[in-house]
């Protein structure tokens, strides 16, 4: 059994940067990505990695706002990095645990663990944290290494504050995933 070093989250909204920030409050560092946003605002400029980061950035930002507080100490907020989906997704490959937190639509779903599953490393766990939809079909058109280390962790919001983790393994998940993910929980 290898050790969970390094976390990526997959989306930085309410739920995606609470998990971050709960990961970070363990001291494992995160790398917390989200899409580019399609559109700028009237005289936003595009070209910077600001821009690219924009909805990354917002949910870092939201974090240091937050009541009650989504870190231990403010030391925590330094142990999250942030990207987008274009430009630093090959960056998961540092990764032990890749949890998905986007919108819950199975396309969207689908569509990003289609671009996920060429960078994940060997042995790492990647995990969506829905709530309501079907663990098969979100594995719709992946492989078979990618099936084995799948599985639901489903936090509740606030995530510091709500201490319930639903496990939910797909068909194909191996046991050995499903009782790591439970350790590291605890």
């Amino acid at each position: 059994m290898s050790l969970i070093r390094k976390v990526a989250v997959l989306g930085s909204g309410v739920m995606g940067s609470g998990i971050a920030a709960h990961v970070a409050n363990a001291g494992i560092p995160v790398l917390m990505l989200d899409m580019v946003p399609p559109e700028a605002a009237p005289g936003e400029d595009r070209s910077g990695k600001s821009f690219r980061n924009k909805f990354s950035l917002g949910g870092l930002a939201n974090l240091k706002k937050l009541r009650p507080a989504p870190f231990y100490t403010p030391a925590a907020l330094d142990l999250i990095e942030i990207g987008n989906f274009d430009d630093d997704l090959q960056r998961i490959a540092e990764c032990d645990w890749v949890v998905e937190v986007v919108k819950e639509d199975l396309g969207v779903k689908q569509a990003l663990f289609a671009r996920v599953e060429p960078h994940l490393k060997p042995g790492a766990i990647i995990s969506s944290n829905t709530s309501g939809l079907s663990v098969t079909g979100m594995l719709q058109g992946r492989g078979v290494a990618f099936r084995r280390s799948f599985l639901v962790t489903h936090f509740f919001n606030p995530v510091r504050y709500m201490k319930l983790l639903e496990l939910v393994p797909g068909p194909d998940t191996e046991p050995g995933v499903l009782a790591r993910m439970a350790r590291f929980g605890e």
